[in-house]
């Protein structure tokens, strides 16, 4: 029973006035105590002064001198305390007081009863607000720590694309490149699939080669991933925009390490009637990572660009 942590004033006077009505004899309080597991020598001065006096204390004196040192006693006295609550409480057999006290003797147990009750009740109601805040803690404290995860994990990825920039080897450099941004999608929670392959039914080869597969918002959108010597041109916007028609309900993302020319965005935006289709550059993909911004914003941004504003090509540039 937590309430006999500390027994508060209430608490306090009723076992005052309890405890000597349910014993008969000053005699039968100390034993009601030792039985308690109070140690005599918390009570040894008072035991030997009645012993020497049978009337200089009354039971009422010994119970209030010996309740107020179990409060004094704090931590040391917390089991004492407790049980002899506890003795109050469960005290059922009045046959054994006084019949003038009978009747006040269990209005007064009853009233410890609903005391220590209400005491626990908004102990219990403490110990799970504390709980319920040490699991928001944790639950903080944990997706905190996946944040930061998250964050270093990502900071691999801009680790990783950074030395292809010094790459002399085209076919290399773009091979790598497909692996970097895959993992970047990964790590952001969008990667359906890795790059893969297509064959023909008739196995006359592969017919199709998609370098990625991402879903935002329950969008699927293919992605294709070029770093040409030159701006990406209609040529290779009109591959992958062929591989987003023959796909029905698919989107297109196009990531392009040179930029884009003037007439692969005219023809992308000539597109955007039949087909949402977004157009990236590397170098919002460095600086998304440099400035550690949020990949989700930040496709979203494009993507909008293209719903609503109807441009293929809207250009994210975090603050550096």
């Amino acid at each position: 029973m937590d309430a006999t942590y500390h027994y508060p004033p209430e608490l306090f006077q009723l076992l005052v006035d309890t405890i000597p009505r349910l014993c008969k004899s000053k005699r039968g309080v100390f034993t009601f105590f030792r039985g308690a597991g109070v140690e005599t020598s918390l009570f040894s001065d008072v035991w030997e002064q009645w012993s020497n006096d049978r009337d200089s204390v009354n039971k009422f004196d010994i119970a209030r001198t010996v309740i107020t040192r179990l409060n004094e006693g704090r931590d040391k006295c917390l089991k004492e305390r407790r049980e002899v609550v506890k003795r109050v409480v469960e005290f059922e057999d009045f046959s054994t007081c006084w019949e003038s006290d009978r009747l006040e003797a269990q209005g007064l147990v009853s009233r410890v009863r609903d005391v220590v009750n209400v005491k626990d009740s908004f102990t219990r109601m403490r110990q799970e607000r504390e709980a319920e805040i040490h699991k928001n803690l944790l639950s903080e404290r944990a997706k905190v720590e996946a944040l930061n995860q998250k964050k270093e994990r990502l900071r691999d990825v801009h680790r990783e694309l950074l030395p292809l920039f010094s790459m002399d080897n085209p076919q290399e450099r773009g091979r790598l490149l497909e692996k970097v941004l895959n993992r970047l999608f990964k790590e952001s929670g969008f990667l359906v699939r890795e790059d893969f392959q297509r064959a023909s039914d008739q196995s006359r080869g592969t017919i199709e080669q998609i370098d990625g597969v991402i879903e935002v918002d329950g969008e699927v959108y293919l992605v294709e991933m070029k770093w040409l010597g030159h701006p990406a041109g209609v040529g290779e916007i009109s591959q992958h925009l062929s591989r987003v028609f023959n796909r029905g309900e698919c989107r297109g993302l196009f990531i392009s390490g040179s930029g884009y020319s003037d007439q692969a965005i005219e023809n992308c935006k000539e597109h955007l009637s039949k087909v949402v289709f977004v157009l990236c550059t590397l170098q919002e993909i460095v600086l998304l990572l440099e400035n550690e911004a949020d990949v989700y914003e930040f496709l979203k941004t494009k993507i909008l660009g293209a719903v609503i504003d109807k441009q293929p090509f809207t250009e994210v540039l975090p603050n550096t």
